[in-house]
Formats: structure tokens, sequence, C-alpha cells
């Protein structure tokens, strides 16, 4: 096995910006969406991605990025709080991770499992992808991502989002060696230059936008009405981080769990997050698409992160580069992102049947069916809406609920007879 721990530094700072490369599409989906700055979270990914090594001691190959699970609750609480407030919200859920890893410290991981078995997780997981599917449908018909607005005319929105997805399938599937780690990035140029010769792309803010320029940094407000609101949010996002370290230690061969803890690499997390939204960015997570990438390339040198870090925050300087991001036309992320939102729903799904959730249990079908309707239909119970709701609730139906308990890959509480 080779970690290329002493490859020089220009080729470390290439293979860096290939990982860079590689997140890059969903990193700068997610606030091109929210309405965020795209330069502010470049800047931030960069930050969060050495806050996180310089907390767990620069033993992981991870970047951190905007995490897809914050987009519904982000755009619900910029309506109702404001930006400002919604990133104080943003910054409670990082400290929220902080707190989760002090109790992991203290308690170890089998609470974690107890408290949020596949049977909770699995179905928040899938209400983040399907309850997102109506930005998607609304911005591949040429509309703003709530459906107030008509941008692009129906009928060239559609193709421009259907080549767009087509694209991204393609590479997905067929595509070898880092190409296909990077099918986001050839559906947005493929459907930006098709765009382009439909004449529905603005390239005039490009022109207008000068080479340097600092990111729009926003300072957070706090209130508790959107903390709380923002709070449940979190507990998905922990959960798949847990994953996200199990599958990179997988590829390394090394058990990042107990070396460095993970308790540290929550405490990573939960501080790049608490960090971006101190800024004005989207919160920070890990990501897989850059495991599959240290996977196929074999570099599992924690510096190669280093230098995507770097990297990003250089890029959130170039005021042209984030004004040609915002370009964008609406339909091209649309079609992206119809894939992109059912993929979080399958991962949902995935993980209900990998750890056999048997959903013919009164009390399995009772939490996942009223977590779905709870978090699609987006009911609102006093601070709690959507994705939030349906985590608590999901949570404490778990709890309260007798039968049979499931845990990550195995049966907990198992009657000796069926």
């Amino acid at each position: 096995m080779q970690d290329h721990a002493q490859d020089p530094v220009w080729k470390q700072a290439l293979a860096g910006s290939q990982m860079l490369l590689v997140a890059f599409g969903a990193l700068v989906l997610m606030p091109l969406i929210t309405g965020l700055d795209p330069n502010v979270a470049l800047f931030t990914a960069g930050i969060g991605t050495l806050i996180f090594h310089l907390v767990t001691g620069g033993q992981i190959p991870i970047f951190l990025a905007s995490s897809f699970a914050f987009i519904a609750p982000i755009l619900a609480a910029k309506t109702r709080f404001g930006l400002e407030e919604t990133l104080g919200g943003l910054m409670a859920a990082g400290l929220l991770y902080v707190a989760l890893s002090a109790a992991i410290k203290l308690r170890g991981t089998g609470f974690i499992s107890r408290l949020l078995p596949p049977v909770v997780i699995a179905p928040v997981i899938m209400t983040i992808g399907l309850g997102l599917a109506p930005i998607a449908v609304h911005m591949a018909s040429g509309r703003t991502g709530d459906g107030s607005a008509v941008l692009v005319p129906y009928d060239t929105a559609i193709w421009v989002a259907m080549t767009s997805l087509l694209v991204t399938i393609v590479v997905a599937v067929w595509a070898k060696g880092i190409f296909r780690m990077i099918p986001i990035m050839f559906g947005v140029l493929v459907g930006y230059a098709l765009s382009a010769v439909l004449g529905i792309v603005d390239t005039s803010p490009i022109a207008e936008a000068p080479w340097f320029a600092v990111p729009n940094f926003v300072t957070p407000e706090f209130s508790w009405s959107a903390v709380l609101f923002m709070l449940p949010v979190a507990i998905a996002p922990a959960i798949e981080h847990i994953g996200d370290i199990l599958a990179i230690g997988n590829v390394t061969r090394k058990n990042y769990l107990e070396k460095p803890g993970l308790h540290r690499t929550l405490l990573g997390d939960g501080l790049a997050t608490s960090a971006a939204s101190m800024l004005g960015g989207p919160p920070n997570t890990t990501y897989s698409e850059v495991t599959g990438a240290v996977m196929l390339t074999r570099n599992f040198n924690p510096r190669i992160m280093w230098w995507a870090a770097i990297v990003a925050i250089v890029l959130a300087f170039v005021g042209k580069f984030g004004a040609a991001l915002q370009t964008i036309p609406a339909p091209v992320m649309g079609g992206i992102l119809c894939l992109l939102f059912g993929s979080i729903a399958v991962v949902g799904l995935n993980a209900l049947i990998r750890n056999q959730v048997d959903l013919s249990q009164s009390r399995n079908l009772v939490i996942v069916g009223v977590t779905l309707v709870f978090g699609i239909g987006n009911l609102v119970l006093g601070q709690l809406e959507g994705i939030a709701l349906c985590a608590v609730v999901a949570v404490v139906l778990n709890l309260v609920l007798p039968g049979s308990k499931e845990a990550w890959g195995k049966r907990v509480n198992e009657p000796a007879t069926d």
C-alpha cells in the first residue's frame, strides 16, 4: 500500500487540486441553491478542512465541504428568520456536534447506536432527499427553487435540464478512472455550454467582477427560535459522518473510530461547521465523493487534503470565478439535482435494507411511516418543522414504543423466540 508521504510538494499540491475537483460539483451546488456566496463556501470548506485535520492530528485523508442535509432547513430558515439568524442556528448545530463528541468521549459509541439506530436515521435521510425533490423539479422546469418565479421558458429549460442529467448519469455509470468521480462537473459543463448556445446564460457579471475580491462574509446573529429550529437537523449529518469515517477507514485499512477516535472526528466536524457559520458559509461535513477518489488513486496521504484546502481558500478570492459560478442557469442545476436528491433518498433506503430492519413489526412501520409523512409533508409543530420535526419524532418514537429494537448491523433486545 502506498501513502505517497514522501512525494515532492508540487506533486502533493497537484493531487490536492484533483481532490478538490472531485468534491467541487457538490461543494458549490449547495450555496448556489441556498443563496449563499460560493466564494465564502470555498473559503470555509478550506478553513473547515484545516480545522478538522488540526483536531484529528492530520491522520485521516478527508476533505470537508457543504452538507446537502441542510439545504431544505436553510431555505426554510432564511425565509422565516433571515440569513444572519439562520447562520446562528447553524453555528449552534456545530456546537451540538461538539456536545456529542464530549458524550462519546465520556460514554463510548454504544449509546449513539441505541439512540439513533437505522430505523430512526434511515427514514430521516430519505426525507432529506424526497423533501428536496420539488426544488429539483422546479429548477429543472426553469423556475426558482420555490417555484415562485419563471427564470427560463419551460420548453428550453427541460431540454437543458435533461441533457445535464443524462450527461451526469452517463459519466457516473460508464466513465473510467478519475472521470467517474466527477460526473457533476461534466453535467454542469455540458449543460452550461448548451445553455450558452440557447442564449440563456448572462455572462455580464463575469466581465464586471474583479479578478481579486474578498468573499462576502456574513456575521451570524442569534435567536432561540432559529437555534431550536436548526438543532434537530444536525442528527442525520452526525450519523452520515460516522458512516463516512467507517468508509474511509475501510479504504485505508485503519480504524479511525479508535485512533484518533470518533470523538475527535465529530469534534472536527462540529468546529468546522461553527467556524463556517461564523463567516456566512454552509455547514461542513465529510465527503463520500472524496472517499471514492482516495480509493481510486490509492493516495492515502492526509497532506493531500491540506493542499486541497489551500487551493479552495485561494480560489475563494478570485472574484471572476465566483461570478462565473453564479451564472450557471437554474435548469442545469435542476437536472443534476434530480439525481443527487434521489441518491440521498436511496442512501436512507439502503440503510434499512442492509441492516435488515423488519418493517412487518408494528413499531418499525410506525416509526418509518410517521417520520416520512411528517418530514416530506413539512408538518409544523411549534418551532419544529419538516426534517427537524421528523428527526425528533423518530428518536422519541424509537425510545417509547415497545418491541425489539434494531441496531447498526445487528438486532438488540431481540426476544428469544420469534
